[in-house]
């Protein structure tokens, strides 16, 4: 029953609802809900997200403007001060031997009668340091009495997210009084051998000195334990699911090397050594019994589709049918008009198969691909239709991978049976991602341009614009053409951003009068959409007016400038994907960012936009400003990817050692308790993703 001594064995009493825990009640535990903690497990589990030192105590009259610092004085005087109506501010004096410091409180009249209990006696505070008048002030410090236990003050103090209602001295009891209760009962999930090998401690030994350190290095100990725990978890599932891959069969596609040959010989320019190696790697996978799973990373415009195309080649010329899918219907046709070329001289037949077609030609292109008649099938997700139907399917190659959740990837595979999946992506994924989600994927990297390109970037501020305008109009006028890019479509009243349509009409009437300037935002119908893209890529309009639509797959190859308006608006891999559709065939080009960066993780995402042009830099530089983000897409399915504990960018090491280890384990000791474990955990998150 709540409340009885726990026994070393009884696990399960962690389980019990968190109103049994010592100290919360009912009231209590409405407000741990709050905070996602329903059972006593919870409770010990929920982390501080950071510590701070407030060991040292320092004098009064040492203090300077922008401390924090913990202060020990005696209480000399309280008052209540109503400078206006709607606003209280309880008024203490606090004083050392060195000086009186004035702590202030705002709007909390109960604060008054709990500092008038403890008059004339010695607190210990922390707080920021402000000079007001001179005189040292801390608005909102933590206080505590200095000779009570120090909770709030003079003692490493982990930080935890509250909520209203719940204060950090009432959390950090809670917490003391039930782990001392429950810690008999918290055992541990990693193996005696593993967490000698990586000098880890035990579980509980990690929970009491996370939550109640007595050295940094201590809390970090603890830390390091409990994060390895976490991501060794989820390189079992990883594990796990590559094992199940591994156990499923696949129809063979291989070919003879003269054929694939002929592909090779039949393209107008040579592979770089980098697509060769990724098309190698392809190709065993394709010719082995298990199903290929790959991910075909490149930064924009190292030539990915070719690679693909070789591998629809090979697929096809093997007896298979392939799916190629797109996000959008203009990559979508994009694709198409580049494939068609390579592959049907060579006799591949192919079929575009996207939402916009009359509905009698898309009756007709699905009945073409369910009696076979289609070797290559191009689309969006309308290929995941239930009455599209292929009779051999055994290649399916997914492009922008991260636009699509894994239920749409798994539909699309499902459709036939063991099928081979190619998935590519020109956003590149840090390693570090890569390893800890894409685990179950086999990675092809493409890290060589076909030629080097010449793209100047310049940030500039938005008292420059007009300039950036003129030397942008001078450009235009010698033969080039040029992209202008805005966060929106229409003006927001909660934005105050220059809007594409509005835009487009402006620049026509001003510094593009006499200059063909066209339109393009998602909002547009999608034969707009391709008209506007044929008079680009016939020359027909020198500049294009557009929203980010264009940052995926666009491929107009006399493209060389790019503006892009309220750059701090855009993500800096979307920034780097823009830049991506100006210099393609390797001319001299410029891309100007103008904006005025108010914060700083806008400065740094502008600051490497300008100083950083490789793809893979960029990615690792946006996870240390962002932190992992929506990277997988699976999120929007419940596989949550973010971590509790674990920091995907200082426990790199530490992921590397866990995965090596789950993997060691799974391969070892299939049957091992852990894996048990993490069903309860991860597991119904894990068939979710592969359903």
């Amino acid at each position: 029953p709540p409340g009885a001594p726990v026994s070393p064995v009884d696990a399960e009493a962690l389980r019990s609802p968190v109103r049994f825990a010592k100290g919360v009640g009912e009231q209590r535990a409405r407000l741990l809900k709050r905070l996602g903690i329903e059972t006593i497990e919870d409770l010990l589990l929920y982390l501080p997200r950071k510590i701070e030192d407030r060991r040292a105590v320092r004098k009064i009259g040492h203090l300077k403007h922008g401390d924090k610092a913990t202060v020990v004085g005696r209480l000399r005087a309280v008052d209540t001060i109503r400078p206006r109506k709607n606003l209280e501010i309880i008024k203490a004096a606090v004083q050392d031997n060195t000086g009186v410091l004035f702590a202030v409180w705002f709007n909390q009249p109960w604060v008054k009668s709990q500092l008038e209990a403890h008059m004339g006696r010695r607190l210990a505070l922390y707080g920021a340091v402000e000079r007001v008048y001179g005189m040292p002030q801390m608005s909102n410090p933590v206080w505590e009495p200095e000779d009570q236990e120090p909770f709030l003050t003079r003692r490493l103090v982990p930080l935890y997210p509250l909520t209203q209602g719940l204060t950090p001295a009432v959390l950090y009891r809670i917490l003391r009084e039930n782990l001392s209760r429950y810690k008999p009962a918290v055992r541990d999930l990693l193996p005696r051998e593993i967490r000698e090998r990586q000098g880890l401690l035990p579980k509980a030994e990690a929970l009491e000195k996370i939550h109640f350190p007595s050295t940094l290095e201590e809390f970090e100990r603890a830390r390091r334990t409990l994060a390895f725990e976490e991501l060794f978890l989820f390189q079992i599932g990883v594990a796990l699911e590559r094992r199940r891959q591994r156990k499923r069969s696949a129809r063979r596609l291989a070919i003879p090397d003269e054929e694939l040959q002929a592909f090779l010989e039949a393209l107008p320019f040579r592979l770089t050594q980098a697509q060769e190696r990724a098309l190698r790697e392809i190709r065993d996978d394709l010719r082995s019994c298990h199903p290929m799973n790959r991910l075909l990373q490149g930064d924009v415009g190292s030539g990915k589709t070719v690679v693909a195309a070789a591998a629809a080649y090979i697929a096809i010329k093997a007896g298979a049918q392939v799916a190629f899918m797109a996000p959008t219907e203009i990559l979508a046709r994009q694709h198409a008009e580049r494939l068609l070329p390579l592959l049907e001289p060579l006799g591949v037949r192919c079929e575009l198969l996207i939402g916009s077609l009359p509905p009698s030609q898309k009756t007709q292109a699905r009945g073409r691909i369910a009696a076979g008649e289609v070797d290559l099938a191009i689309g969006t997700h309308a290929l995941l239709t239930e009455d599209v139907r292929f009779p051999r399917l055994g290649l399916v190659v997914i492009d922008e991978q991260h636009r699509f959740g894994v239920i749409q990837r798994a539909q699309l595979e499902e459709k036939g049976e063991d099928v081979h999946v190619l998935v590519m992506s020109a956003t590149p994924i840090p390693r570090t991602i890569t390893l800890t989600l894409y685990g179950q994927f086999e990675i092809s990297i493409i890290d060589e341009l076909p030629f080097p390109k010449d793209v100047r970037t310049y940030w500039v501020s938005e008292d420059k614009r007009e300039e950036v305008y003129k030397l942008v109009a001078e450009e235009v006028r010698k033969g080039v053409q040029a992209y202008v890019v805005y966060p929106l479509i229409e003006e927001s009243e909660e934005l105050d951003l220059r809007a594409a349509a509005q835009m487009k009409e402006e620049l026509e009437r001003t510094v593009f009068r006499g200059l063909r300037v066209g339109l393009l935002h998602g909002r547009m119908k999608d034969e707009e959409k391709q008209q506007i893209m044929e008079q680009l890529r016939r020359r027909e309009l020198d500049v294009l007016v557009s929203t980010s639509i264009i940052e995926v797959g666009i491929d107009v190859p006399d493209a060389s400038i790019m503006v892009i308006e309220h750059a701090e608006r855009f993500g800096l891999s979307q920034l780097h994907q823009l830049r991506g559709r100006i210099g393609r065939q390797g001319q001299r080009a410029l891309c100007f960012a103008i904006a005025t960066a108010k914060t700083e993780e806008a400065q740094r995402r502008l600051r490497a936009f300008r100083d950083l042009s490789d793809g893979f830099e960029i990615a690792e530089e946006d996870l240390k400003i962002r932190g992992p983000g929506e990277l997988l897409g699976v999120a929007q399915h419940g596989l949550d990817t973010t971590f509790k504990v674990a920091d995907l960018i200082r426990d790199l090491p530490l992921m590397k050692a866990a995965r090596e280890e789950a993997f060691r384990l799974v391969e070892q000791e299939p049957d091992t308790p852990l894996i048990q474990e993490f069903e309860r955990r991860f597991g119904d998150k894990f068939e979710l993703a592969r359903v």
